[in-house]
């Protein structure tokens, strides 16, 4: 996507360009008055807004629509995970989203290895690298992060879904969650996956909506947005879009590779998001990256939105074997289906002008 005045998007991880199917959607929506919860004719009007985009999200993630709770986003549906019983032990993949972590911490899990069960939490695609992590194919095998078995599996499939193939269905997730503005619909809505049969606590207390396990008037809006997102995503999947962004993302690390020698590519050599780029030059800081290719036009990140603004260790990274000096030279570029090669060949020469300064400067 490029911008006004020849910006250039390419941050396509932090959050996608609203989607036109989208925003018709949330504008057809807003006219709609009633309350979903109503039984009048306006509430029911709402109510199938609400349950028809229920079906396309279970369309996209391969799912009952049953098993799609709808939340504020990926965060909120992570809450989850802090109402299993203390008794139970968590098991945290160590690049897994701060919002996974973060409820993990919220809970009263002890992490010891021999308690009574196991849940393994986990991202489906890193969305810093790109890179993929399978889940483990049976609850009874061999798992990684230390686990000697796990009773349940929590999937954060937010930066994976619409871009890769992948079914709830058969993932072996008991538990999912994901966010509708990564695949182009409006932010602040999202689901969490239930597998049919069973039992959480709910996420959110109050009037019982849906089916009790997440209270609060739904977002009638920005779920009908979420819907026609969704229905546009799996279109795209089906299509080959995102073999189209693979190739351009290719190009591009060819163009940067053969200019800049001391760069390093995270993750090349694993499978990877089909968008994703993260390189890190060290000693150059990603958050300096970040600010010259913003002047020049361009938006790219130096990790997580979440983290924007905030200097912390570059967590992820190191997990993944990076020391800490150069994990602070990283910087991610992220591509989408209207991303051109014009747009990437633009980026690939004003980042290799920086580049090469920066290398005179450290001579």
């Amino acid at each position: 996507m490029t911008g006004g005045a020849g910006r250039v998007y390419l941050d396509w991880n932090a959050t996608a360009p609203l989607r036109p199917e989208a925003r018709e959607a949330m504008l057809s929506a807003m006219e709609v008055a009633g309350n979903p919860s109503s039984v009048h004719a306006e509430g029911r009007a709402a109510r199938a807004l609400v349950e028809n985009a229920r079906a396309d999200v279970a369309a996209l993630v391969g799912c009952k629509p049953g098993e799609v709770v709808f939340t504020s986003g990926a965060t909120e549906a992570a809450r989850v995970l802090s109402t299993v019983p203390a008794q139970y032990d968590v098991l945290v993949d160590p690049t897994a989203h701060d919002a996974v972590w973060a409820h993990v911490r919220m809970s009263n899990w002890s992490e010891r290895p021999d308690g009574p069960g196991h849940t393994l939490a986990m991202g489906l695609a890193n969305s810093e690298t790109g890179v993929i992590t399978d889940p483990p194919d049976k609850l009874d095998g061999t798992y990684p992060f230390g686990a000697a078995r796990a009773d349940s599996l929590f999937l954060d499939v937010t930066q994976a879904v619409g871009r890769i193939p992948w079914s709830f269905a058969w993932s072996g997730a008991a538990l999912a969650c994901l966010s509708a503005h990564k695949l182009g619909g409006p932010k602040g809505v999202g689901a969490l996956i239930v597998r049919d049969g069973m039992d959480i606590t709910a996420i959110q207390s109050g009037g019982g909506q849906e089916l009790g396990r997440r209270s609060g008037t739904e977002n009638v809006t920005g779920i009908a947005g979420f819907g026609a997102a969704a229905r546009a995503a799996l279109r795209d999947l089906d299509a080959g879009v995102w073999t189209g962004v693979e190739k351009l993302r290719n190009i591009l690390e060819s163009a940067l590779v053969s200019g800049a020698k001391e760069t390093i590519f995270v993750g090349k050599e694993s499978r990877r998001l089909p968008n994703t780029s993260c390189f890190v030059t060290p000693g150059w800081k990603g958050e300096t990256q970040v600010m010259q290719m913003d002047l020049a036009g361009f938006a790219v990140s130096s990790g997580s939105a979440c983290s924007s603004g905030k200097v912390k260790t570059p967590r992820v990274l190191q997990a993944m074997g990076l020391d800490a000096r150069a994990a602070e030279g990283a910087l991610r570029v992220s591509l989408g289906p209207t991303t051109t090669e014009d747009d990437i060949m633009r980026f690939a020469d004003a980042w290799l002008k920086q580049e090469r300064k920066y290398r005179q400067r450290a001579a």
